[in-house]
C-alpha cells in the first residue's frame, strides 16, 4: 500500500537535499574569508536551490510543471557536484561525505521524477 506525501516535508528527496544543504553550510562556514562571496556563496544557493525546488514542484499540478521544478532540482545538483570537486581541489575540506550524500539525493531526485512521468494526471 502506498502511503500519500501531505508536505514536502514527507518526501525522502527532499529530507535528504535538506541535509545536503546542512552538510554544505557547515562545511563552508570553514572555507577562508576570501571565499564569503565566492564559492561559499555559490555552493550554499545551489544547494539550497535543490531542495527548494522539490518543494516548489511538489504543489505544482500538472506532469509538466512538476518535472520542470525537478529538472531544475537537478541541475542546481550538477552544479554542487562541481563545487564539491572545487573544494576538494582547493584544499578547503574533506568532501567524502557530502560526495555520499549528493549521490543519494541523486539516485532518489531520479527515482522520484521517474515515478512522476508514469503517472496518470
Amino acid at each position: 500500500m502506498k502511503t500519500t506525501s501531505k508536505t514536502f516535508q514527507d518526501l525522502i528527496v527532499w529530507q535528504k537535499a535538506h541535509q545536503f544543504v546542512i552538510a554544505v553550510y557547515q562545511l563552508s562556514q570553514t572555507f577562508p574569508k576570501s571565499e564569503t562571496y565566492g564559492l561559499s556563496s555559490q555552493f550554499r544557493r545551489a544547494a539550497v536551490s535543490i531542495a527548494a525546488n522539490i518543494a516548489e514542484g511538489f504543489r505544482k499540478n500538472g506532469k509538466a510543471d512538476k518535472l520542470r521544478f525537478y529538472n531544475i532540482a537537478q541541475g542546481s545538483l550538477e552544479e554542487s557536484r562541481y563545487y564539491l570537486i572545487l573544494t576538494q581541489d582547493l584544499g578547503y575540506g574533506d568532501v567524502s561525505t557530502l560526495n555520499s550524500l549528493i549521490e543519494e539525493v541523486s539516485k532518489l531526485l531520479d527515482a522520484y521524477r521517474n515515478s512522476i512521468l508514469t503517472l496518470e494526471f
